[in-house]
């Protein structure tokens, strides 16, 4: 009876609650939007490299090493020697390796000199594979794969030629205009640092730099034939990646990484590395959160404001209400019981509008920015923030429900 009387004095005042509801659902849509947004930015953010257990790079502290590996932020203190990475990976319990060249860049865009195996298990998100959007992988030295942001950024399309860049500033006097790559394939939206990369083979790299001496590009164009003559086997590396035949064995080697005797080296665990940066960026979310708070709050002061203004109006109605036996409790619980229904229909509102704000965005997140947003908006998280607004509104509802008893006094 009490919710059905709530719901027929709610729809009296249509218009006023209306507002009210519609304020009560943008203020939650804020909330829960910048609540999910957070998650999926998180979850992408710590599995921005998938199905790589281990990252061995020269010895360094573990987010420096994290940032310059896979976020392509920074410079590395020291380089692997190619006979070390070798020797590493040639252990019984290493599955596969990936080498990591860094150093050079194109416009902005940081080079990065791997081998085939990266295209075949380098994974991102929940174990999602690169996919070429055009194109192939690289087959030749002097062929390179674009990501995303890169070919859209700077319009390049298949068989366009581009040069390489020394160094990693966004204007550079050191080119290797003597030998172009060649564009073979582009990569589709990761939304990981992948898409603002160029990918070349190891050998090209090791190409373009062969005459090059203190710095001073003293390199001549190399043909196809020049190609063969010429000893292409890098002779440092980066980083490189590493996947295990068991995941048992992820402790032990590393240990041995770190105790590797022929030079200074270090391995860490990517998944581990990733959470903590993303503690050190807890503020941001802090921040966000706490408007979020105070856009909520500010609504549900407004709906108790709305409900005070309306009981000098209702006076007539709690009369007759205590004059057919109801009594001031009851009267409480109305004003109550009204505030929880606008509110519960503000949050079906609010949560309306997020899935179809992110059902429609969706590809235009994905295509543009990289940022894969889920549909599966219903989590814990979001379940006990509901049920603390419910609180909430108990609380601040308090106000109007008290002052209804003075006003229906007999």
């Amino acid at each position: 009876m009490l919710l059905k009387l709530a719901s027929r004095s709610l729809l009296s005042r249509k218009v006023n609650v209306g507002l009210t509801v519609f304020s009560i659902s943008i203020s939650i849509f804020i909330m829960l939007a910048i609540g999910h947004v957070k998650n999926e930015a998180k979850a992408s953010f710590t599995s921005v490299v998938s199905g790589v257990d281990l990252i061995v790079g020269a010895r360094t502290g573990q987010i420096n090493l994290l940032l310059y590996s896979i976020f392509r932020i920074g410079q590395p203190t020291n380089n692997i020697s190619w006979e070390s990475y070798q020797a590493l990976s040639a252990r019984k319990e290493v599955a596969w390796t990936i080498p990591i060249s860094l150093g050079d860049s194109h416009k902005g865009f940081r080079v990065l000199g791997t081998s085939s195996r990266y295209f075949s298990h380098f994974k991102y998100g929940n174990k999602r594979e690169l996919v070429f959007s055009n194109g192939e992988q690289f087959n030749r030295p002097f062929d390179v794969v674009l990501g995303a942001d890169v070919a859209r950024s700077l319009q390049y399309s298949l068989g366009d030629k581009i040069t390489l860049s020394h160094g990693v500033a966004s204007t550079s006097f050191s080119e290797h205009a003597n030998n172009p790559f060649t564009v073979v394939g582009i990569l589709k939206p990761t939304g990981t640092s992948v898409d603002q990369t160029l990918h070349v083979p190891l050998e090209g790299i090791e190409a373009i730099h062969s005459g090059w001496q203190s710095g001073v590009n003293l390199s001549q164009k190399l043909s196809s034939n020049d190609l063969d003559k010429v000893n292409l086997t890098p002779k440092t590396i980066t980083a490189f990646m590493v996947g295990l035949k068991s995941k048992m064995a992820t402790f032990t080697f590393q240990r041995q990484v770190n105790q590797f005797q022929p030079e200074a080296l270090m391995a860490i665990l990517p998944g581990v590395s990733l959470a903590e940066l993303w503690r050190m960026m807890g503020v941001i979310e802090g921040i966000l959160l706490f408007i979020s708070s105070l856009v909520l709050l500010a609504a549900l002061i407004g709906m108790s404001t709305m409900m005070l203004t309306a009981i000098r109006e209702r006076r007539k109605e709690f009369f007759v209400l205590r004059v057919i036996g109801a009594s001031p409790w009851f009267i409480m619980c109305l004003i109550q019981a009204e505030a929880i229904l606008i509110t519960l229909l503000g949050m079906c509102v609010a949560i309306l509008l997020l899935w179809t704000g992110i059902l429609f965005s969706q590809d235009l997140l994905a295509s543009h920015f990289g940022f894969f947003l889920s549909l599966n908006i219903f989590n814990r998280e979001m379940l006990m923030s509901l049920a603390l607004v419910l609180v909430i509104v108990l609380f601040v509802s308090c106000i109007p429900a008290i002052s209804s008893t003075r006003h229906a006094q007999l």
